[in-house]
């Protein structure tokens, strides 16, 4: 039972959703925008590895979308992130009662059942410091294992890249 336990939570995890929401300025022109920065100060809120590879996978990614880095940027990117543990939801009710002609009761216990979900919230901002300022916005939440791998990590970051920039430019 408990091999087949640790089997679920596995493949739960490994197949944990990325969700993603999206916002961008309407009257932006994004047919302008053909090079990119990063903004020196950011503070991405992950681990210089972590960062690393996440700037590794968007500059990836950007380069494939028909997007350079450049020193003299037609717009930045910004990213921030945060952890947080999403609440338990699974819990078992034991339950005991009796019964008899005129006499009856009960007693329910909720137990909860593994340990708490880490995600991980990513906000990604692409800002015109020329022009109209933040103008495109993807906020990605997932779930986060802080013990798994640098080739985990990876896979990880280059799935939540794929997710966020599907609709960059918005159409």
């Amino acid at each position: 039972m408990k091999v087949y336990q640790i089997l679920m939570l596995l493949l739960f995890v490994s197949c944990a959703p990325i969700y993603v929401n999206y916002d961008f300025e309407k009257s932006t022109d994004f047919s302008k925008f053909k090079t990119y920065n990063y903004y020196g100060d950011m503070q991405t809120g992950l681990s210089a590895l972590d960062t690393k590879r996440l700037l590794d996978v968007l500059d990836l990614k950007m380069a494939q979308k028909g997007f350079s880095l450049s020193d003299k940027p037609d717009f930045y990117i910004d990213i921030k992130s945060s952890e947080f543990q999403a609440a338990q939801r699974n819990t078992v009710g034991v339950g005991v009662g009796g019964g008899g002609r005129n006499v009856g009761g009960g007693i329910s216990i909720g137990l909860p059942i593994g340990q708490a979900n880490v995600n991980r919230q990513i906000i990604f901002e692409f800002v015109d410091e020329e022009g109209i300022g933040l103008f495109w916005q993807a906020i990605s939440e997932s779930s986060f294992n802080p013990n798994a791998t640098p080739e985990k990590r990876e896979a990880r970051f280059t799935a939540i890249v794929d997710k966020i920039l599907v609709k960059y430019p918005p159409k």
